[in-house]
């Protein structure tokens, strides 16, 4: 392995370690400026948790809509339909819109008004090639993919049809990787927004005209509409007329895919890994048994959901042009994961409370067994919470290989597991597999970050995700091992304190003039006579 991919050398190591010692002695100006990325981050996250809340409204009533009129199989088959799309549009993809994000960013830095021209040109026009590529590609594939996935080639003009499904992805993907590089964080969120309610009224409608048989031109609708209107979005992004000749453009064209290839792969990865669970749910369990695990997974991920879109949508892009410094570089990952673990804990321990009332509302009675899978997806949920921050410093560093292998490892463990634990647990085993998963996933990926930026977390995130971890761990055993009244007014008292300890700290995280008056003192009673950590030089009244 080069030295470009595998870490530092001594020296190199040397100077990330002095970076992490001279961050705990920051000067006021730093502090200031960690203030104000604070308020960065939280107003981010209020507006694509803003976004994810209507997203969510709307999520739920267009699920409910397809549970009841499709049930668990159907529900599963759809569900079976999403993931061999995004699985060809992973392949057919090449890692472009997530390379071409990486290299707006990178010029949206420098102000480099023709370098984002060229790549925007290059990345629209090389997604509409693969994704002509890409749905032709999975027409001619479509027997042996139904072959593979249902036993039989009856689903095999369905699948067929959902090549339309991978072309429109690939034509939004470039839509959204053009406003995520530039970081118009309102037009994502505006955008998702309408996005989410025209695909899903057209989803709703196909299969309300054609029931089972008309689940793959549902997905095809759906990401039509949901193409229109982020394509309208990204026309509002004034991009400079390109100048450049054809050699200019065949080496960008050439470099994002260069750069893409990580991403291609590490997409591979993760969509093989989703449609491999899918097939052993079904090959161990039936299809029923895969609808009631679809409906745990999207639970589990609408709550936290918003915030890793936030941390894709203003995170990466903002750690993109700190790369070249590890302070800076580990000042915003011990940020966004502070912020990202304050966010999550109330919702997360909330729904392992009320797993059941959320399966109910969602779905159907027949959906009830998803509730025990949703607590472990959720505990889950909330480890990737804590690990991607820390994966972002290998993207935005650009170690291909390193990246690369830390996915192709977490798959490893949550297919295997998932193959082991569904013979023995049956589907609650696959949810256990993915809280495996990912406790492997911190545990590797913490000094994978530390060799490459020195990064060390400040003292709050060790106590905050001790408390986290602590308490989702207490609340699950609880429910194992006491009567049900028990375990729920813990639960409870547990998610009222998460929400408390939550709120006093974000708050404390932004200088006491941009609190509300009324809450200054309730705020910060304990520390009158000094400004709050973000905050320096500033007395309360």
């Amino acid at each position: 392995m080069s030295a470009s991919i595998t870490g530092k050398s001594a020296t190199e190591a040397a100077a990330a370690s002095a970076d992490a010692d001279d961050a705990l002695n920051t000067t006021p100006d730093e502090q200031d400026a960690a203030s104000r990325s604070y308020v960065q981050i939280l107003v981010s996250s209020v507006l694509i948790g803003g976004s994810s809340i209507v997203n969510v409204a709307i999520s739920i009533v267009r699920t409910k809509l397809l549970a009841v009129m499709l049930g668990p199989a159907g529900f599963g088959l759809l569900a079976s339909f999403t993931v061999i799309a995004e699985m060809a549009r992973s392949w057919a993809a090449l890692g472009i819109s997530s390379s071409g994000v990486r290299q707006i960013a990178a010029s949206n830095g420098t102000g480099d008004l023709q370098k984002i021209a060229l790549t925007v040109v290059v990345m629209r026009r090389t997604a509409l090639v693969l994704g002509v590529l890409g749905a032709v590609g999975l027409a001619f594939a479509s027997r042996p993919v139904s072959q593979l996935t249902f036993g039989s080639e009856v689903q095999a003009s369905a699948v067929a049809l959902l090549g339309l499904v991978v072309f429109f992805r690939m034509m939004s993907d470039a839509q959204a990787a053009l406003l995520q590089g530039m970081r118009r964080i309102g037009d994502i969120a505006r955008g998702g927004i309408i996005g989410t309610l025209v695909g899903s009224a057209l989803m709703i409608g196909a299969v309300y005209w054609r029931g089972d048989q008309g689940l793959a031109l549902a997905l095809v609708l759906g990401a039509a509409g949901s193409t229109v209107i982020l394509w309208a979005y990204s026309r509002r992004v004034q991009v400079a007329p390109l100048n450049a000749s054809a050699r200019h453009i065949r080496l960008e064209t050439a470099n994002l895919l260069r750069l893409g290839l990580a991403f291609l792969v590490s997409g591979l990865l993760m969509t093989g890994a989703t449609y491999a669970v899918r097939v052993i749910v079904i090959k161990e369990q039936g299809l029923e048994a895969a609808g009631i695990y679809q409906a745990a997974w999207t639970l589990g991920g609408l709550y936290v959901g918003f915030i890793l879109s936030a941390m894709g949508a203003d995170f990466y892009p903002r750690l993109v042009g700190a790369a070249e410094s590890n302070r800076d570089t580990n000042r915003l990952v011990n940020e966004q994961t502070r912020v990202s673990i304050l966010l999550a804990a109330p919702g997360v321990i909330a729904t392992l409370v009320f797993a059941p009332v959320c399966v109910s509302a969602f779905y159907t009675s027949d959906f009830a067994p998803a509730a025990e899978v949703l607590r472990w997806i959720c505990m889950g949920m909330a480890l990737r919470i804590i690990s991607w921050p820390m994966g972002y410093i290998i993207v935005s560093r650009n170690h291909q290989l390193m990246f690369i292998l830390t996915e192709l490892a977490w798959v490893v463990v949550n297919v295997g597991s998932t193959f082991v634990l569904v013979k023995a647990w049956g589907i609650v085993g696959v949810g256990v597999a993915f809280f495996l998963s990912y406790v492997f996933h911190v545990a590797i990926i913490y000094p994978i970050a530390r060799r490459i930026s020195g990064l060390r977390w400040d003292p709050d995130n060790v106590r905050s995700s001790i408390l986290l971890v602590g308490s989702m761990c207490g609340v699950t055993v609880g429910y194992a091992v006491l009567p049900n009244y028990v375990a729920n007014s813990i639960g409870a008292f547990t998610a009222l304190g998460a929400c408390a300890y939550s709120i006093r700290n974000i708050a404390t995280l932004v200088p006491p003039d941009r609190v509300p008056k009324r809450l200054r003192r309730l705020i910060y009673w304990h520390r009158r006579d000094r400004a709050p950590s973000g905050a320096p030089g500033v007395k309360l009244p």
